[in-house]
């Protein structure tokens, strides 16, 4: 490759193949790596560049614009980036991650559509429920949140970062209240809350009937077995933390 950065389609293009027969995913999938091993290539055609005082002729390959791929959605991040500016306040701000305890990982990609919604309404819910409680901060928060279902390993690892401004309206609306420098809210009682509060709302899915439970869950489907699953995941750590505001993301 001539020194040259070695890209996601340039390890595709190689292990590609490989990964399918050892991993056989969704059809879903097979397209996402076609599109992008075909990224910028003569595959999906392209138009050529002339220089109109030289003549000078270059063939652009066209992207494949997909949106998993991070090359072809640069310039749409760098817009959206841009576009945010204007609605940032003159305040600090702070990013919260909320974690998916791990036990739920082969739970959550059976109810993908539920499990995912559940930690974005969870995650907010337990932000705006401590935040206005007046022994934390006492005020109406708003903030960003976005769900990342892997993490940097390419592992499945559901989470939600949170962008944060760093304090609130008061109940009546009238005035902002500032969070302390340095602190926004303890990520211990957000990790409590956060978890009661998830595994209520899926044990309600459970009794409802709306969850999927195949294979290696499907002993789950017993009552018994069930409540063994949640109290194990009462009695784990939840993980909920704080870092600054444009740090590594996960």
């Amino acid at each position: 490759m001539n020194g040259a950065a070695i890209e996601v389609a340039d390890v595709l293009r190689s292990y590609g193949e490989q990964y399918l027969q050892q991993y056989p995913g969704s059809l879903l999938q097979e397209r996402i790596i076609d599109n992008l091993t075909a990224c910028r290539t003569a595959v999906l055609g392209g138009h050529v560049r002339r220089c109109s005082e030289c003549d000078h002729q270059e063939i652009a390959y066209n992207s494949c614009r997909n949106r998993h791929y991070p090359k072809c959605q640069r310039g749409k991040q760098a817009d959206w980036m841009e576009k945010q500016q204007d609605n940032l306040l003159d305040v600090p701000y702070f990013h919260i991650v909320f974690t998916l305890s791990q036990p739920l990982g082969p739970l959550a990609l059976q109810n993908k559509r539920l499990l995912y919604g559940l930690l974005m309404q969870r995650a907010a819910d337990t932000l705006l429920r401590i935040a206005r409680d007046p022994r934390h901060l006492g005020a109406r928060i708003g903030f960003t949140a976005i769900l990342h279902t892997w993490g940097q390993t390419l592992l499945h690892h559901p989470h939600v970062h949170c962008l944060v401004p760093g304090g609130g309206l008061s109940p009546d609306a009238k005035c902002w209240i500032p969070s302390r420098k340095g602190f926004f809210l303890a990520v211990r009682v957000l990790s409590r809350v956060f978890r009661g509060s998830y595994l209520e709302e899926l044990s309600r899915l459970y009794q409802q009937d709306k969850l999927t439970l195949q294979g290696r869950l499907e002993a789950l489907r017993q009552p018994k077995r069930w409540m063994e699953f949640v109290n194990q995941l009462r009695r784990i750590e939840w993980v909920v933390y704080g870092k600054s505001p444009f740090g590594s993301a996960g």
